[in-house]
């Protein structure tokens, strides 16, 4: 039993989604897509998320090149990642996203989800795949 909730996210340039989990750590439903204005004020708003979620744990997907290595996009979630642990004083792990978002495409294609609304939701619905993913992986362990 969990004493919190685990936050998933999908950081990308423009766009931050966001999920969390349910309070047994089962379960990732999508939270939000933050679009992105800076570095602080992004900070400002997932920490308002994770304050009223009760987030005690947070998950960021991790773009790794399809050798495994870690290019500019993985550092700059990197980055991100440390400034944001530093803010909220929460340990951030990292998950392998790669496939995330077409995994995300993909079922809102399989949803007959037209292309303008995907665009909306793709980002939070890879947060979801990338928490559901970790929360899979911590349960069967």
């Amino acid at each position: 039993m969990l004493d919190g909730r685990i936050m998933g996210l999908d950081i990308g340039d423009k766009t931050i989604g966001v999920a969390v989990s349910d309070i047994m750590g089962i379960t990732a439903q999508g939270v939000t897509t933050v679009r992105r204005v800076g570095k602080k004020k992004d900070i400002e708003e997932l920490k308002a998320i994770i304050k009223e979620r009760q987030v005690n744990k947070i998950v960021s997907g991790l773009p790794k090149n399809m050798n495994g290595t870690i290019g500019p996009q993985g550092e700059k979630v990197q980055k991100f990642c440390e400034l944001l642990q530093e803010e909220t004083g929460i340990a951030i792990e990292f998950w392998d996203e790669r496939l995330s978002t077409v995994a995300a495409e993909r079922t809102l294609i399989e949803g007959n989800v037209r292309r303008e609304n995907r665009k909306k939701v793709i980002d939070m619905l890879a947060a979801v795949i990338i928490l559901q993913g970790y929360l899979d992986l911590k349960r069967n362990f």
